[in-house]
């Protein structure tokens, strides 16, 4: 690398093309600083609220964001008098009206409080970002389960780094960056991956999606652009709710 003390004599090896500009040691502070473009000013919100850029899925007040996974009819869920919703146990699942790629998702979460079922069956739901690629919604307090399938896991995909399940029947949050998988000419040339942040905790580092999340089979990489986000009805009267839910486009 050149270091070239010359400001004058650098510019001008630039221009003329015998060096690069990465052969050329700066050699004042202001050739290295750059003041566009500006980024955007985003207010933060508090306490898990939405910030002043995101969209909000859910505030607790109707469910006119979702539809049936099924038939595209209004949302069977529960809406309650706190500001969250209940998975209507037999409704089927529900999506977004509105499509997403890549996002950041803020969703709380949780479990009731009375213990029923045991390993898949206790208080399951998922998550599912472009429809099709699962987060784990599960009671895994004293109820151990395959750990691909675990709270917090990508479903068969990967384990968590940690179990950070707040006690049942209190709040989870789930703090989710979803890149979506990249495809050209019908086939996909880059995988997508997802980060979560449970509770603070982080429990999936940028992990690669390997394709569908399916219960039987492997991953599949169907051809997609955008796509809702889904929560699941695992029709077992798992009772999940959920509340707080936005999304940023990344």
């Amino acid at each position: 690398m050149l270091k070239l003390t010359n400001g004058l004599l650098a510019l001008s090896l630039l221009a003329a093309g015998f060096v690069s500009a990465q052969e050329v040691e700066p050699t004042t502070p202001e050739e290295t600083e750059f003041y566009e473009p500006k980024p955007p000013k985003v207010t933060p919100g508090t306490n898990g609220s939405a910030p002043s850029d995101a969209i909000v899925l859910f505030d607790g007040t109707s469910l006119d964001n979702w539809i049936s996974v099924a038939d595209s009819t209004a949302a069977k869920w529960i809406l309650n008098k706190d500001g969250s919703m209940t998975v209507n146990n037999r409704t089927g699942d529900i999506q977004t009206k509105q499509n997403f790629g890549s996002i950041q998702l803020h969703i709380e979460w949780k479990s009731p409080a009375d213990v029923q079922l045991e390993g898949q069956h206790r208080a399951n739901s998922g998550i599912f970002l472009n429809g099709l690629y699962e987060v784990q919604v599960l009671d895994n307090n004293n109820n151990d389960t395959y750990v691909n399938g675990q709270v917090g896991s990508i479903y068969k995909q990967h384990v968590p780094l940690a179990m950070a399940s707040v006690p049942t029947g209190e709040w989870n949050t789930y703090d989710i960056i979803y890149h979506a998988p990249e495809f050209e000419k019908g086939q996909k040339v880059k995988s997508g991956s997802l980060t979560v942040i449970h509770n603070g905790v982080l429990i999936q580092d940028h992990v690669e999606i390997k394709g569908t999340t399916p219960y039987i089979g492997w991953p599949k990489n169907p051809v997609h652009g955008k796509g809702p986000l889904k929560l699941q009805d695992h029709g077992d009267n798992s009772r999940v709710s959920y509340r707080n839910i936005w999304v940023r486009e990344l």
